[in-house]
This record gives structure tokens, C-alpha cells and sequence, in this order.
């Protein structure tokens, strides 16, 4: 599975912004598709996840509310909209996918085999 992710940016404070993650090479009928982010100063963290062959998702606290994780079946593609965005949320977002993932899992960097290229958005304030 190869993964593209795109439609990163430099936005402001209070801005919208979405992100894409296209797969290509396999569906994502038996995947779990994750964003995760990263910064510098930071160690990769997770922002958020979708199984997809049921549309659960999960998020991180600190963007939950704020951020939203779809699909779309037609495109074989994943969304990340990013609503209200603060400085704090600039980063490198990587999408990620795996179909083995359990559960407890979801959240953890490790248990994705899968990765795309990594976008970059900016927030300023």
C-alpha cells in the first residue's frame, strides 16, 4: 500500500484546513487508517483514527471536538478536517494504515505498517 497525504498549509489561528490521504495499491476496506503528528520538539503523537470497514473513529484529547476523521469508499481516501486550529496544532502530519491493527492499538504509532510522506501545516497565531 503506498499512501500519499496532502493539503497541508500556513493557515492562522481560528482557521480550517483539511488533509487528504489517498492510498493506492490496495483498498482500504480492512484497514486502519491513522493521522499522527510531529513536531521538532516532539516525539511522533497520535491525532486521530478510522476503521474503516465500519467508520469507528477515535481521537486525541487535544483534538477532539476540533478535528474531524472520514472516508470517502469512491477514492479510497482519508480526511482529516481540521477546524479552530491553534499554533499548537503545527506539525508534520503523516497518515498511516495498517489492516491488523486491534483496537487498543489504534493509537499507537508502532502498530501501523504503512506510512505516507508527511504534510506540513502551520499555524500561526
Amino acid at each position: 500500500v503506498q499512501l500519499q497525504a496532502s493539503g497541508g498549509g500556513l493557515v492562522q489561528a481560528g482557521d480550517s484546513l483539511s488533509l487528504s490521504c489517498a492510498a493506492s495499491g490496495r483498498t482500504f476496506n480492512r484497514y486502519t487508517v491513522g493521522w499522527f503528528r510531529q513536531t521538532p520538539s516532539k516525539e511522533r503523537e497520535f491525532v486521530a483514527a478510522i476503521k474503516w470497514s465500519v467508520g469507528s473513529t477515535i481521537y486525541a484529547s487535544s483534538v477532539k471536538g476540533r478535528f474531524t476523521i472520514s472516508r470517502d469508499n469512491a477514492k479510497n481516501t482519508v480526511y482529516l478536517r481540521m477546524d479552530s486550529l491553534k499554533p499548537e496544532d503545527t506539525a508534520v502530519y503523516y497518515c498511516a494504515a495498517d489492516q491488523n491493527i486491534i483496537t487498543s492499538s489504534r493509537t499507537m504509532d508502532i502498530a501501523y505498517k504503512y506510512w505516507g510522506q508527511g504534510t506540513e501545516v502551520t499555524v500561526s497565531s
